[in-house]
C-alpha cells in the first residue's frame, strides 16, 4: 500500500534507539510516503529538526507537551519561534495542548503554555497538533477562542464534540485506537466524521494498531487503521489513504 502520509510520529524516542536508521530507511519501500514528526521538549525539537533534514520524507512540528513543561518557562517559547521561522520543513506547531491525566504540571501552568503557542501558531500562519487528555472542556474553550487551524491529535472525544472541532475548520487524528475491540467511542467518530477531515496517524513508537496491539508501532502499521476506516466508510482502503494523505498535505502546506 502505497502513499501512507503518517501525520503524527515520535521517531526521536528512545525507543527507537537500536536501530533506527534502517527503520526509517525501509519506510518508504513499506508505503510511507511523508512523516510529520513531533517534538515535545527542547531537546526534542533538536532531534525532530535532525530528522527532518536528513531524510526527505520527515517533516516537523515543534512545540512543548503539557507532560514536558516541568523547568520551562514561557519566554523559551522565543527558541521555537525563532527555529519555525529559520527551518523550512517546520510545518506545525505541536505536540502542545492539555493533559489533566498527567498530575505533575498544574493545570495553571499548562494553560498558559498552551494559549501561548496557539498564539504564536496563528502568528506565525502554522496549524496546531494539539494533545487533549481529560482536559476537554478547557481544550475546547481555547480553540473556540482561537480558531487556529490544526488537527486534535488521537482524538478521544465524543462523536457530538467532534462536531464542534470541524465547524472550527480542524481535523480529527485517527489512529490504532480505531481498531481496539473497545473502540467504541472512537468508531462512532470514524462514522460521523467526513473523510476529508481525517488524518492518519501512528503515535509511533505507541497505540500499535490490532493485529500489532502491544508492540512497537511504525508508520507502515497506518495500513491497518485505514482498513478498518474503509470499512466503516464503505470504500477502498486505498482510497483511504489518499484521501488523508491529500488532506495532511493541505493542512501542514506540502506540495512536495
Amino acid at each position: 500500500m502505497s502513499g501512507i502520509f503518517d501525520t503524527h510520529a515520535h521517531y526521536d524516542d528512545e525507543k527507537f534507539n537500536e536501530d533506527r536508521a534502517a527503520l526509517l530507511s525501509s519506510l518508504p519501500s513499506k508505503g510511507v510516503e511523508l512523516v510529520m514528526n513531533c517534538a515535545t521538549n527542547p531537546g526534542s525539537i533538536k532531534s525532530t529538526l535532525a530528522l527532518a533534514k536528513e531524510y526527505d520524507f520527515i517533516y516537523a512540528a515543534i512545540g512543548f507537551h503539557p507532560e514536558d513543561l516541568i523547568g520551562l518557562k514561557l519566554s523559551d517559547l522565543e527558541t521555537v519561534k525563532t527555529l519555525a521561522l529559520q527551518e523550512p520543513k517546520v510545518k506545525a506547531i505541536g505536540e502542545i495542548g492539555l493533559d489533566y491525566y498527567w498530575k505533575e504540571v498544574p493545570r495553571e501552568t499548562q494553560l498558559p503554555f498552551f494559549e501561548t503557542q496557539i498564539e504564536l501558531a496563528k502568528a506565525l500562519g502554522l496549524p496546531v497538533i494539539v494533545h487533549d487528555r481529560e482536559a476537554h472542556e478547557d481544550t475546547y474553550a481555547l480553540l473556540r477562542k482561537h480558531k487556529p487551524k490544526g488537527v486534535l491529535h488521537c482524538y478521544s472525544g465524543s462523536a457530538e464534540s467532534a462536531k464542534e472541532i470541524l465547524d472550527n475548520g480542524m481535523y480529527i487524528g485517527i489512529g490504532g485506537a480505531l481498531t481496539f475491540k473497545n473502540a467504541k467511542k472512537v468508531l462512532k467518530v470514524a462514522e460521523y466524521v467526513p473523510l476529508e477531515r481525517i488524518l492518519l496517524e501512528t503515535d509511533a513508537p505507541y497505540m500499535a494498531p490490532v493485529p500489532c496491539r502491544g508492540k512497537r508501532n511504525d508508520s507502515s502499521l497506518i495500513a491497518h487503521v485505514a482498513e478498518k476506516l474503509a470499512e466503516i466508510k464503505g470504500i477502498s482502503t486505498k482510497e483511504v489513504i489518499d484521501t488523508c494523505n491529500r488532506n495532511g498535505r493541505e493542512l501542514f502546506h506540502i506540495d512536495k
